[in-house]
């Protein structure tokens, strides 16, 4: 019989794409791992599948267990999508001001969404919060705790951050990425700098997150805020802490939405907000060393599909203000 696999066993392996408009205006090789090829969607299923095997190995979560999490949606996708197939039920706090085309997906995957306000991190409301009472008075229930369970970044350290090796055959001069648990940098940036310490790690951050400023002089402080969702934090967590990281960039929404045109125009790819940011960085280093043939590595962390209701709606990005900005060749 021909080799068979589960849902459980198509999570990674993704494979990293040339963007080629990108590649040919900067003269260096920009790739991006197509992590919305993943069976929940999104990168965010590489930290459910880890936290869901370090419960199983630890015998917190049996057959019939519950997950609970607290998410902007796709880590809750992930870990609804994986506790379908191995017999889990799921319970997700998220915030209420999320694209709605990320509700319909939980929903439809069977968990049980309670929605919140959307309120800051010190908020007893905010959805992490939430998410800890939730799971504290909920009988057989177990809190994911994506920020802080280092089941994350170490599934990324075991496993993403070999692939890009592999992919790459080790020619990698940058890595650059948004973070929103610091679970993926955490894990990848580790992995990839003990194999090439020469490496340069690049964190892009949204305005209205607090890592930029706190990589560049040491404070968590921010301004401004952002339509990009699930990205950017104002802590420091367990999982970011393992990070090793050598610069950071600024990208604003009109700069993002524009790269989200681009490439769907140019490139036939559909993006998310994060992977948006994300292209716009290696874009931005990829300019910065125009013509040098620098290999720029980066993550494509969902499809544009689960945004519909919003970047690409015209009248929504009027309502905002929103104007995009486009990728420029000088």
């Amino acid at each position: 019989m021909t080799k068979v696999s589960t849902i459980w066993d198509a999570v990674g392996n993704t494979p990293l794409l040339r963007i080629k408009s990108l590649s040919e205006i900067t003269g260096c090789e920009i790739l991006g791992k197509a992590e919305f090829l993943n069976p929940g969607g999104s990168i965010k299923d590489r930290a459910a599948k880890g936290i869901i095997q370090g419960f199983e190995a630890s015998g917190v979560l049996a057959k019939g267990g519950i997950l609970v999490e607290g998410t902007a949606g796709n880590t809750g996708i992930g870990l609804a999508t994986l506790a379908a197939e191995r017999g889990y039920r799921c319970i997700i706090s998220m915030p209420d001001n999320q694209a709605k085309e990320k509700y319909e997906v939980l929903r439809a995957l069977g968990a049980e969404l309670r929605l919140v306000s959307a309120v800051p991190f010190k908020n007893p409301a905010h959805f992490y919060h939430a998410a800890q009472r939730i799971a504290e008075e909920t009988p057989g229930a177990v809190w994911a705790n994506q920020f802080e369970n280092l089941s994350n970044s170490q599934y990324h350290y075991d496993h993403t951050g070999p692939e890009i090796w592999e992919q790459t055959g080790g020619r990698i001069d940058f890595l650059t990425l948004s973070c929103g648990t610091g679970g993926t940098l955490g894990g990848v940036s580790q992995f990839l700098k003990e194999k090439k310490p020469a490496l340069q790690v690049v964190v892009v951050d949204p305005p209205g997150s607090g890592l930029y400023q706190f990589i560049k002089t040491g404070e968590m402080a921010t301004e401004g805020s952002s339509v990009t969702e699930g990205i950017g934090i104002m802590r420091l967590t367990a999982n970011f802490s393992r990070a090793s990281v050598d610069d950071a960039t600024r990208i604003d929404d009109h700069r993002m939405l524009g790269m989200v045109q681009h490439v769907a125009k140019s490139d036939g790819l559909l993006v998310g907000t994060s992977a948006a940011l994300n292209l716009c960085s290696a874009f931005e280093l990829g300019m910065r060393h125009r013509g040098q043939g620098k290999v720029i590595v980066t993550f494509i962390c969902d499809h544009g599909s689960r945004y519909f209701s919003r970047i690409f709606d015209q009248d929504w990005l009027r309502e905002k203000g929103l104007v995009p900005v486009p990728v420029s060749a000088s």
